[in-house]
């Protein structure tokens, strides 16, 4: 098993997942606030952590403003609504537990953060990393193979899904990951508004994919298609075809690297996370989470003190050395309990020439 495994979350779609499954039983504070989308993302975020054990994380949140993709086409995405007040008024808190939990938002100008994840998935995976892409949207699937896959996450009680190339293949009846933008091409994605072909559904998309290898391929042979209707429709809309392909193909060189030690999951501020999960009255998922991750800590710390007993053993292989150490030398300690025998010890050590000392980090490496 792949000790690196990199896990990437497409940020908006799990805000929405999380605010719309809780919606018949919004979660509401004391104050007012429907904190409903900041929960179930909390909830969702701790659970990848703890069931699926990421060595290194990101999460990719879209930027305000057009995208290279609205300067293609000017319908792209016009179709949606307006994001809920609720939603909107939940993302500077989520952004700001994020980055309590020491986790980096990924975010590029003219780009979605299906490109980040793209671009970021290609160069973890060359690298050796397995990567796991945190995501409802059937896009996605394009890049799956070669170390990368697509996590599903269960709804209403049920379990999650891993897609790999052969779920990918199975789902879309294609006969590579890359046809699915030839698939989305065809057929349409109407959450993003990318029309597709008229009257070629999800049906008449795959069929087509059976007989050809991609829209081009379509094209170039229209004459081979035996139905009339479906000839002639491709024929009538062959730069919408390419156009919705285009628009459907996630970018996988985005100006942005794959930075592995920012993205190493690390133990997160505890108190700045306590602090925002009181200002949430977040009580129950605060005792989980103080829970696990003081077990975390305590686990680490005996993982410390199991390699010093190893490098002490170690050095009792060693001849026995002529250099001093602690045992030949005459030792004083003192243990500094307030801020005035500090600044005392900090003066003395100012004369000093040379002075050792030893740190305790909050972070797992």
């Amino acid at each position: 098993m792949n000790e690196r495994k990199l896990f990437l979350i497409d940020a908006m779609a799990l805000i929405y997942r999380s605010f719309y499954a809780l919606n018949k039983n919004p979660r509401v504070t004391s104050k007012g606030m429907n904190v409903s989308a900041i929960l179930g993302f909390c909830n969702t975020l701790f659970d990848i952590i703890t069931r699926y054990k990421p060595t290194h994380i990101g999460i990719a949140f879209d930027l305000q403003g057009a995208t290279f993709r609205h300067e293609q086409f000017d319908e792209y995405k016009a179709n949606r609504q307006a994001m809920p007040e609720e939603i909107r008024d939940s993302i500077p808190y989520i952004k700001n537990l994020i980055e309590a939990m020491n986790i980096p938002v990924l975010s590029l100008e003219k780009y979605e953060a299906d490109d980040i994840i793209g671009t970021i998935s290609k160069k973890a995976a060359k690298q050796g990393f397995e990567v796991f892409m945190v995501t409802p949207d059937k896009d996605y699937a394009q890049l799956v193979g070669n170390g990368i896959y697509m996590l599903k996450l269960g709804t209403m009680g049920r379990e999650d899904q891993i897609w790999d190339v052969e779920q990918v293949l199975k789902r879309f009846e294609i006969k590579r990951p890359e046809q699915v933008t030839d698939i989305l091409g065809l057929w349409g994605d109407s959450s993003d508004n990318i029309p597709g072909v008229p009257t070629i559904g999800e049906k008449k998309a795959k069929a087509l994919m059976q007989q050809f290898d991609s829209i081009e391929d379509i094209i170039a042979n229209k004459d081979s298609i035996s139905s009339a209707p479906i000839r002639k429709v491709i024929e009538n809309n062959a730069e919408l075809a390419l156009q919705s392909k285009r628009l459907a193909t996630i970018v996988t060189d985005a100006p942005i690297e794959f930075e592995e030690e920012s993205l190493r999951l690390s133990m997160p501020d505890i108190n700045k996370c306590n602090r925002i999960f009181e200002e949430l009255e977040f009580r129950t998922f605060a005792k989980r989470f103080n829970e696990y991750y003081s077990n975390v800590k305590n686990a680490h710390q005996a993982d410390l003190f199991s390699v010093n007993e190893g490098l002490f053993k170690q050095q009792a292989l060693f001849e026995q050395s002529s250099l001093n150490n602690i045992d030949k030398i005459e030792c004083d300690y003192e243990l500094v309990e307030d801020i005035d025998n500090l600044e005392r010890i900090v003066n003395i050590l100012k004369t000093k020439d040379v002075i050792a000392f030893d740190t305790e980090t909050t972070g797992l490496e």
